[in-house]
């Protein structure tokens, strides 16, 4: 007599092992790098500058700056800058882009205002590397404007009076200036 697996166990098993996979995602793709410090990071972000979720949001900021080397004298072309964040009105990082700096070392992102994750001020989160170096670190966002982090400020005080982030404000268009080194 054979053995047959009746469609309704079969669907059952499948629905469960994309399920897990599906649960199990987002874990795995923060395993394979380990020196992230920083929850909802993807390697396999869209290149693009606008991650707004639609083309006319009312809370969108333009975070720009320039990327220097370690010790803070030169700028870094063709580094890649990897940014995420929670999305607004949710627990999810769905808003995050990868992006190549220009000839002078700048880069330029227009992204929405990110959720917060309870008990903290809201972040972007940035991967930045070129030539087999790498930095992670955050921009933190609160009612005050931009803030760094002790520990961008131990990685990154080479550079100087272009270490804190700056925020304009211009026909209610937000813009923050933050500068980082590899």
């Amino acid at each position: 007599m054979n053995k047959t697996t009746s469609r309704r166990i079969f669907m059952r098993k499948s629905a469960l092992a994309i399920s897990g996979l599906a649960v199990l995602t987002p874990t795995l793709s923060n395993a394979f790098v380990p020196q992230n410090p920083f929850m909802g990071y993807n390697p396999y972000a869209e290149n693009k500058t606008d991650l707004r979720s639609g083309m006319f949001s009312e809370n969108a900021i333009v975070v720009k700056g320039t990327i220097f080397n370690e010790d803070g004298t030169n700028t870094e072309s063709n580094a890649l800058v990897e940014v995420w964040h929670l999305s607004p009105n949710s627990e999810k990082y769905r808003h995050r882009a990868k992006l190549k700096t220009d000839e002078n070392g700048n880069y330029e992102f227009i992204t929405d205002f990110p959720n917060r994750e309870t008990g903290k001020s809201a972040r972007i989160y940035f991967k930045v590397s070129r030539s087999h170096r790498m930095n992670f670190t955050e921009l933190v966002l609160n009612s005050s404007g931009p803030q760094i982090t002790a520990e961008h400020w131990k990685q990154h005080n080479k550079l100087g009076s272009k270490l804190f982030p700056k925020q304009e404000t211009f026909f209610n268009q937000t813009t923050i200036h933050f500068n980082i080194s590899i």
